[in-house]
């Protein structure tokens, strides 16, 4: 037993217990106390901390205060006090501009000037004292109220002392002298922060301004940008305070851009090569002076130097060679000048410098290449156009099968900047190995790169004899059978890169990191796909030619899939095959000028030819997609035989015999068996409605007792065979058409013997626990009801007030979120009981 002291005892010790907790938390107090105020900043000149006495358990030497207060700040914190004076300066700025406008003409001239020289020296002096007093924060707030004013005495000035002088020239002239004044405001007052910035501001406008005022002709206003552009960036590389970089580089920015586009402007609208010349000058120098800039500045902005250099390069080359050509040629000139930039990897530039050089000629390679788009959709879409008119007859030339979209004289040089653009890439993709070491002073380009060229080297290839055989305007059958041409090479480049991409670790490691072979698989892949799309369309206007190139279509895909290893590549060649067969079956349909309804049968040849070839395949990657491309033939049939329902029912059968064949394969039977059965039913359903047959159970039964008997030697074969699999079917076939028709018949005997026979089958599916039985008979069951019950709901219905049926549905939304959880137990213990069931 344990112990237990007497009350006066036990009382001694608990207020023992207590003064000792007591103690400590007064010695965590003080602690506490200390570290507070030994984190507060204190004057350089105010006593340090002494080390802890003895006894209160801290190391020696550690900073310590035998009586901690907390240090009262010295002033109001940094952001108060940043509010306060720029409230402060803002109201200062509105009282000089308010007298500055409003209450000038009250005073006589001596006054004015008086007021405003004295206001501004006495704003323009008080920074200097207060910084001697280390006030800067003030000190930047009057700089500031300074900067109004001087503004403000520049507009009194021009109001009172020059009002005839034209405006611009005096804004240019008074822009000089202020940046003058606060760069040397600014120097004198190093630690200010404003001064030197607004004099970088200043400096932007005296020479624009200057050459608006004298109405020079546009190229002198692009010397004068370019001329402060190229002040702004000497600022920005040598000058100090990162306000002043930022203020350049901004003013660089703007300037600079201006300047280009001018010259780009001029250098568009010279009537000749000699007339291009001077615009050109502008871009040239700007390019000079870019690069000049880009060798000392850091890389990033040394590479956007670069990019700035090579086009304006660019644009003065080109705009001089562009002026000898014809306008159909501009594009092309431009090209050259920007593939000739790739020579950067040979001057003796600094990296980001020549990286940016090199980002200019690709950009100018893009847009070449964005302007040579609008051809090659043509050529592509163009065809759709065909569809409204098959076999309306071959047209005149290849540009009478695209249509009217594109005026093809003014794009006749499309084909040859495709043609030099996939030249070049090819070249590259060829010897890879020696471009690497010529450009390994300013990239390294990877495997990834290598096989972006090919890639692009084919697309354009591609492309570009495409729209030269549309610009040369070549005759139809040469443009059919140059495109199906151009289609085989695609896919013989697939099936060769895919090959190789698989044959061998190596090849098949690089393939898989996005290696030259995967780029360029993956390019003719999908330009064999798309030019056979293009074909097909195109061969649309001639019957001979859609059964030709369609052929040619099969048997190209179909050889391309059995010669190559890859899973993937396989399959899509295996399915485009067989969508071009179903074309073609499609075609035979048209030339015996058959009607849609009784094409459909037609149309499942493919499908029964993927089904064979399933089989044959079995359990190879490829088969699935096959069959279901062939699924998709099917389907199509289907949708041809809706408007008739005799042709329907017997497509719905074929297809059903089509996925019967298919679910005798143990792969394929759940889901092909269930498929098979639901179109069975449904080609018998709509067979006795074409007939208009009133007594389907004529025709139901003698499939449903034979349907159930081999239900049951399912069961007794296989117990463990589900309900709905050994008797669904069979139930389905009469209770489902029986059903429909009792909702339609007026008689009573039908819903009575339907009813009855539904609730036999629940009661059995509901005694040998049969789901198929207990949920079919229960549907069909409730159905019936509902249907002999309704006109009664129908008539209390309408005898009860109209407030009766909402109010009812209120309560019971009440009692089922009332008793929620227990409605959703019960929910789970029926789904755990038809789970159960077989």
């Amino acid at each position: 037993m344990e112990h237990v002291p007497p009350p006066a005892e036990e009382l001694a010790l608990l207020d023992r217990e207590l003064a000792q907790l007591d103690a400590r938390r007064a010695h965590l107090l003080t602690r506490r106390a200390w570290l507070v105020s030994a984190l507060r900043p204190q004057a350089p000149d105010a006593p340090r901390w002494q080390t802890p006495p003895v006894g209160h358990g801290w190391a020696p030497g550690q900073p310590w205060s035998a009586a901690p207060r907390a240090a009262k700040p010295s002033g109001p914190p940094r952001s108060a006090q940043n509010v306060l004076l720029t409230l402060g300066g803002l109201l200062l700025t509105v009282a000089a501009v308010a007298f500055t406008l409003v209450s000038w003409g009250s005073m006589g001239i001596g006054g004015r000037s008086a007021v405003l020289a004295l206001v501004t020296v006495a704003a323009l002096t008080a920074p200097a004292v207060l910084l001697r007093r280390k006030l800067a924060a003030t000190a930047e707030a009057l700089a500031a109220l300074a900067l109004v004013l001087t503004l403000l005495d520049v507009y009194a000035i021009h109001a009172v002392a020059a009002p005839d002088a034209d405006g611009l020239t005096f804004t240019a002239v008074a822009s000089a002298v202020l940046a003058a004044l606060w760069a040397a405001y600014g120097l004198a007052l190093g630690k200010l922060h404003l001064p030197l910035p607004a004099a970088v501001f200043f400096v932007q406008w005296p020479l624009l301004l200057g050459a608006w005022a004298a109405g020079a002709p546009a190229i002198v206003v692009g010397w004068a940008l370019l001329v402060t552009a190229v002040v702004d960036g000497a600022i920005a590389l040598w000058g100090k305070g990162l306000g002043v970089r930022v203020t350049a580089g901004i003013g660089l920015a703007v300037m600079g851009s201006a300047a280009l586009l001018t010259g780009l402007g001029e250098s568009l609208t010279a009537d000749g090569p000699l007339g291009a010349v001077l615009p050109g000058t502008l871009p040239l120098t700007a390019a000079v002076a870019a690069l000049a800039g880009a060798w000392r500045a850091p890389n990033g902005y040394a590479q956007a130097g670069g990019v700035v250099a090579g086009l304006a390069a660019v644009t003065a080359v080109g705009g001089v060679l562009r002026a000898a050509v014809p306008g159909t040629w501009h594009v092309p000139v431009y090209l050259l000048c920007g593939l000739a930039l790739l020579s950067v990897v040979r001057a003796p530039l600094p990296r980001s410098a020549g990286r940016g050089v090199l980002a200019a000629a690709g950009a100018v390679v893009a847009g070449a290449l964005l302007w040579a788009v609008p051809p090659v959709a043509a050529v592509l879409l163009g065809p759709v156009e065909l569809v409204a008119e098959v076999w309306a007859g071959a047209p005149d030339g290849f540009r009478g099968a695209l249509g009217e979209s594109m005026r093809w004289s003014e794009t006749a040089a499309a084909p040859v900047v495709l043609a030099v653009v996939a030249g070049l890439l090819g070249a590259a993709y060829r010897w890879w190995p020696s471009l690497v070491r010529v450009a390994a002073p300013l990239v390294t380009p990877g495997a990834r790169a290598r096989g972006a060229a090919g890639a692009g080297a084919l697309a354009l290839g591609w492309a570009a004899l495409l729209v030269a055989a549309a610009v040369l305007g070549v005759p139809y059958p040469v443009a059919v059978a140059l495109e199906t041409v151009l289609v085989a090479g695609l896919l013989v480049v697939a099936v060769r890169d895919s090959g190789e991409s698989s044959a061998g670790p190596a090849r098949a490691v690089a393939g898989a990191s996005g290696g030259g072979w995967s780029a360029m698989t993956v390019t003719a892949l999908v330009g064999a796909v798309g030019g056979s799309v293009s074909v097909g369309l195109l061969s649309l206007a001639a019957e001979v030619a859609t059964y030709a190139v369609f052929g040619a279509l099969v048997v190209l895909f179909a050889g391309a899939a059995l010669r190559t290893r890859a899973v993937v590549e396989q399959a899509v060649f295996a399915v485009a095959a067989v969508v071009w067969g179903t074309v073609l079956t499609g075609c035979v349909a048209g030339s015996l000028r058959l009607a849609p309804h009784e094409a459909a049968p037609l149309l499942l040849v493919v499908p029964a030819v993927t089904v064979l070839l399933g089989a044959r395949l079995r359990l190879h990657p490829v088969a699935l997609p096959v069959e279901l491309a062939g699924a998709l033939g099917a389907l199509v049939a289907v949708g041809l035989a809706v408007p008739d329902a005799p042709f329907l029912a017997l497509v719905l059968a074929l297809c059903g015999v089509l996925a019967a064949g298919a679910a005798v394969r143990p792969e394929r039977r759940p889901a092909a068996g269930y498929v098979a059965a639901v179109l069975f039913v449904a080609a018998t359903w709509v067979r006795l409605a074409a007939s208009e047959v009133s007594a389907p159970e004529a025709y139901t039964l003698p499939v449903t007792v034979p349907a159930l008997v081999v239900g049951v030697l399912r069961r007794r074969k296989d117990p463990e065979a589900s309900s709905w699999t050994a008797y669904g079917p069979g139930l389905a076939a009469t209770l489902l058409p029986s059903l429909a028709v009792a909702w339609t018949d007026p008689d009573w005997v039908r819903p009575l013997l339907l009813g009855v026979a539904a609730l036999v089958i629940t009661l059995l599916g509901a005694k040998y626990r049969l789901q198929a039985l207990l949920l079919l008979g229960g549907a069909v069951l409730a159905l019936v009801t509902l249907h002999e019950l309704a006109p009664y709901v129908v008539q209390v219905a309408g005898a009860l007030p109209r407030w009766l049926p909402p109010a009812l549905a209120g309560l019971l939304l009440l009692a089922v979120g009332a008793t929620y959880e227990q409605r959703l137990r019960d929910a789970r213990k029926l789904k755990d009981v038809l789970g159960r069931m077989r």
